[in-house]
């Protein structure tokens, strides 16, 4: 659950990424059109925030760049509210079309609809490990007929274990799809989250689902 926004108005993108990271995501700031498209191609995103005014290349043909290499969910963001303006966007390839000046929710909003569509297009919406299960939609976890309450790092971490289940996940690999890409890689927030993690879905029951590859990393798999 990985967005980048690509703005230049330094407030208006403090704003987004504030507004979103405190909503359980993931999120990356680029402040021109090319700094966007390098990262965009460089990296895995479920959703692009463009805006349309942009330095060093506008917004037009960062989207026309992406929609030759990928198929990332973009939403524009732009004070261009004319109507042909939007049918120009969601004709190039946008999937949606916010005008500023705009109220967060209705942005989280159109982001969690953005989510939905990806999601319905690859990963189902309840995730399963043995009788661990994810509810992705409501952002519930169980374990049996246990619910397990989770912060939002947690529930991203979760998340990320569940989608990888089997495969072994370095703590590099951890701090970039989990935190920021800018995050501290000195710390022990890897370590400290797994163990808080695992208090929660692994400690009170018999079965482990959390398991240490020493020098490795770390893996979420069903053992006998």
């Amino acid at each position: 659950m990985r967005i980048l926004v690509v703005e230049d108005e330094l407030k208006t993108a403090e704003y987004m990424h504030q507004g979103l990271t405190e909503s359980g995501y993931v999120v990356d700031i680029a402040n021109t059109g090319l700094d966007g498209l390098y990262l965009a191609k460089h990296q895995g995103y479920d959703i692009v925030i463009l805006d349309v005014n942009l330095p060093e290349m506008e917004g037009w043909e960062v989207l026309s760049k992406l929609r030759e290499i990928n198929n990332t969910r973009v939403m524009m963001v732009t004070a261009r509210g004319r109507l042909d303006e939007k049918v120009r966007g969601l004709e190039m390839g946008a999937d949606d079309y916010l005008v500023k000046p705009f109220e967060f929710p209705e942005l989280l909003a159109r982001v969690r609809t953005l989510m939905r569509r990806t999601e319905q297009a690859g990963l189902p919406d309840v995730l399963r490990v043995g009788d661990l299960e994810l509810d992705q939609g409501r952002h519930r976890a169980f374990r049996g007929n246990q619910r397990i309450d989770l912060t939002t790092k947690e529930f991203a971490l979760l998340h990320l274990l569940m989608r990888h289940s089997g495969e072994v996940m370095s703590r590099t690999q951890i701090i970039s799809l989990v935190w920021d890409m800018n995050f501290d890689c000195d710390t022990n927030v890897v370590e400290v989250s797994i163990r808080r993690l695992r208090a929660k879905i692994d400690d009170p029951f018999d079965q482990k689902l959390i398991h240490t590859l020493r020098g490795v990393g770390y893996v979420l798999e069903v053992r006998e």
